[in-house]
């Protein structure tokens, strides 16, 4: 073979292996486009089925508000009491689906919720939400003999997406009222954050000895925790969108850094409950009893965990105009901490809650359980971290394996809405209640409306700089 030959067909080769590999990645790019689009359309149908379950059925226009209580069939079936945190998130959902659907019903739908908030739920004699309505006879009376700051953030998220949609200044007027009550009685001005668990005048409850009077979650008392933190964190990032006043920014900055450096873990999980200045509380050297016992107070929770990651890249994103790479760093650790330790290889899916025992580098899975809003926070959360890291193929591929978890073991395909738990961990929840006061629909809805903003590329924290 001639030299000048050889160079001829050496060109001819690579110039048909460049063709090749053109048309191959063109081709796998069809592909991966096509697998998207499936996935778009899978769950913005699931989207609208969900939403059309909820509105207007869970509206109640005889004693104002929204029903909580749905059973298995979604017929109306329960106390249907006024909890705080149901009547707020159903605002920020409604709120939140007036701009997603462009349609005013929803924003008329939110006016509605917040209304009986503003009438019913506010205490005139002492400040703020209180945390339960119960009927007695035909009217709703107050009975919670304790105040939450966790409940008020949820009114403060609430009422800062109806401000958005509807630009009543009535509602940023209480939203800011209800953050200055929280500066008032439940920030710690020493130790930084905040306490929960308050007395009715909004009064610390550290001298309280006796639980004399049954009081709300007595044994956190004089804890902190990280689920009133994040959800104040929540709610303050939202706040802030539409009123950025400098305290407001403060505290918003103070939680973020104590969630995030503090609550947060080295190896990437959340401490439940601490201390008044942030010493973990921790049962390890309990028996294994103790610890079966108090389980809800010291453990996992790896829901919580990626939920928290996503949180804090809001939070990041509202302050600095950009997720900045600490943040960024822990929302990936905590992220890889849930699918290392937490995540169900076999089905897909988070479980509930493991332990590190002592020093221990193993988590070990204490309650299997997949719960309903993990399952709602891990979409949301792989997805993103897809987008953030591009490079790293595997939480596009667990985004999708969640999604087809969620659509075989959450979904009621016959009765429509989602289990409270997967029906591979827990056959009976088909036969549970779909709605009560601490399941309500913005867990999931929020997923699904950030995961189809995700998909067709134009979500907040997926298109700004890092």
């Amino acid at each position: 073979m001639t030299q000048a030959l050889f160079i001829k067909l050496l060109y001819r080769s690579i110039f048909s292996l460049l063709i090749f590999s053109f048309f191959s990645c063109k081709e796998n790019q069809v592909t991966e486009n096509s697998k998207e689009s499936k996935v778009l359309t899978e769950i913005r149908a699931s989207l609208d089925s969900l939403v059309n379950l909820w509105y207007p059925a869970s509206i109640d226009s005889v004693s104002g508000g929204f029903y909580p209580d749905f059973n298995y069939k979604w017929e109306k079936e329960g106390e249907q009491n006024k909890m705080l945190v149901t009547q707020a998130r159903h605002i920020w959902t409604a709120s939140k689906l007036a701009t997603f659907y462009d349609d005013s019903n929803y924003k008329n739908i939110a006016a509605h919720g917040f209304q009986f908030l503003k009438e019913r739920m506010w205490d005139s004699k002492y400040g703020g939400f209180h945390t339960l309505l119960v009927y007695d006879a035909d009217s709703l009376k107050p009975v919670a003999k304790t105040k939450s700051a966790y409940g008020n953030a949820f009114a403060i998220y609430g009422l800062a997406a109806y401000f958005e949609i509807s630009k009543d200044s009535s509602a940023l007027n209480l939203a800011k009222k209800t953050f200055y009550w929280l500066e008032e009685h439940a920030h710690d001005s020493e130790y930084k954050g905040y306490f929960d668990v308050l007395n009715l005048d909004g009064s610390w409850m550290l001298d309280v000895i006796e639980n004399d009077r049954d009081y709300d979650n007595f044994i956190r008392k004089d804890w902190k925790d990280q689920n009133s933190s994040i959800h104040l964190l929540e709610a303050f990032t939202a706040l802030y969108e539409v009123w950025p006043n400098p305290l407001l920014k403060e505290r918003l900055e103070e939680l973020l850094i104590l969630i995030r450096d503090t609550i947060t873990t080295h190896k990437g999980f959340l401490t439940l409950h601490l201390e008044r200045n942030w010493t973990p509380v921790s049962f390890k050297d309990s028996t294994e009893a103790f610890r079966s016992e108090n389980f809800w107070l010291d453990h996992v929770s790896f829901g919580h965990d990626v939920e928290t990651g996503f949180l804090l890249l809001e939070a990041s994103e509202a302050i600095y105009h950009t997720k900045d790479s600490t943040t960024l760093a822990i929302a990936k650790r905590m992220m890889d901490h849930g699918i290392d330790h937490g995540w169900d290889a076999e089905k897909g899916g988070f479980f509930d809650g493991g332990y590190y025992l002592e020093d221990s580098d193993v988590c070990t899975i204490l309650n299997p359980a997949k719960i309903w809003w993990s399952q709602a926070e891990g979409l949301n959360s792989l997805l993103l971290m897809s987008q953030l890291y591009p490079e790293q193929k595997e939480y596009y591929e667990l985004f999708e394996k969640q999604w087809n978890y969620i659509n075989e073991y959450l979904i009621d395909h016959a009765y429509g809405g989602w289990y409270d738990e997967g029906l591979d961990s827990d056959p009976e929840a088909a036969q549970r209640a779909k709605a009560h006061v601490w399941k309500v629909n913005y867990h999931n809805i929020r997923s699904l409306i950030n995961v189809i903003q995700m998909l067709e590329g134009r979500f907040k924290l997926t298109n700004s700089g890092h």
